[in-house]
């Protein structure tokens, strides 16, 4: 590896949206799985042009913080993974349903009537217009399989591995279409898995391969506690991670700062690239460079510098915008003060 590619920066994927584009008051630690358009603050005939707006700002920030790899912020979506479970044939959110969230509470979800297709892209033109705006690496998030499962209520397949693995079949579509739209990096979000490992044990590798299935280049599986904004106190360890060796990912993505994880579990995904967080999104508190070294530096006791790529625990949507754009700073500044460790 080239030595000033060690330790790339980037984002889990969310970045603040503008007050002027979602009421951020609404927006709370809410999490739709369905659609949620009383969260916008512009009509909808003036939406897009609105979100395109918002994501050039969103970029320019993370160009401005020195950050590697960027994404579009999520501007345009509501939440995750709801901008795009919501766009599948099969899927019907106008009689939604139930099912118990992470907390234990239930919450509103879409329901599953037919046979799970994707019939158009629903992304691509977020990569491309991502594309359009930056010269640096990009990367785009979906919603993975997993996960998906999770967030519905299954009244056609009554089977949930075989409901993810339709939902991975239409992944693996969408990931082809953002691969050739220009995407450098695919992301899949699956933090179902640590809150569900039983299910997860069964059939989550399988789900999460079948979704990466002919996919080239970098692609990475997320996996958190939970938005720092929802979930408070966080174990030091997760239920689920070692078994995504197995995965063909090329890299895993953890939360870690926040809730000061044991590093050590790292060394059990094998050869995979891992990407670290060293940013609390728990306390609007801004680390100082030197914290967030201290944090990538705890990370190479258990990983190379050439497997290692630092960012945030997970989303930034729900932070100020403009503590948000600090943490940004310090974690490139951090990352530069051990890339002058070692010699890079």
């Amino acid at each position: 590896m080239i030595l000033e590619n060690l330790l790339e920066t980037t984002v889990v994927g969310s970045y603040p949206q503008p007050a002027w584009l979602i009421y951020r008051e609404r927006l709370g630690d809410k999490v739709p799985r369905v659609r949620a358009p009383e969260l916008w603050k512009v009509a909808a005939q003036d939406l897009e042009e609105a979100q395109d707006d918002a994501t050039v700002l969103a970029i320019h920030d993370m160009e401005r913080a020195g950050i590697d790899i960027v994404t579009d912020g999520e501007m345009r979506r509501e939440s995750y993974s709801n901008r795009f479970a919501t766009a599948l044939e099969g899927v019907d959110i106008a009689n939604p349903g139930t099912t118990l969230n992470r907390s234990g509470a239930r919450s509103v979800v879409p329901r599953i009537v037919s046979q799970i297709r994707r019939t158009r892209p629903v992304e691509v033109r977020d990569v491309e217009f991502l594309r359009r705006n930056t010269a640096k690496k990009i990367k785009i998030t979906l919603p993975g399989p997993f996960t998906m499962a999770q967030q519905a209520q299954d009244d056609y397949y009554r089977d949930e591995e075989a409901l993810a693995l339709a939902f991975a079949a239409a992944v693996n579509e969408e990931l082809r279409d953002l691969k050739a739209a220009g995407a450098d990096v695919i992301q899949l979000d699956e933090p179902w898995m640590q809150a569900r490992p039983e299910r997860a044990a069964r059939y989550a590798v399988k789900a999460i391969n079948r979704a990466l299935q002919g996919i080239a280049g970098t692609t990475v599986v997320h996996l958190c506690f939970g938005y720092a904004a929802a979930v408070k106190d966080k174990p030091s360890g997760y239920s689920f991670l070692p078994q995504l060796a197995d995965t063909t990912a090329s890299q895993i993505s953890v939360e870690a700062a926040q809730p000061r994880l044991d590093l050590s579990i790292l060394r059990e995904l094998g050869a995979k690239t891992v990407m670290l967080g060293v940013i609390d999104l728990g306390s609007a508190e801004v680390e100082s460079p030197q914290t967030v070294a201290a944090r990538i530096r705890a990370g190479l006791q258990h990983v190379p510098a050439e497997r290692l790529v630092v960012a945030p625990d997970c989303g930034m949507k729900y932070l100020p915008r403009e503590v948000a754009f600090a943490k940004l700073v310090s974690l490139v500044e951090g990352a530069k003060v051990v890339r002058k460790e070692i010699g890079a």
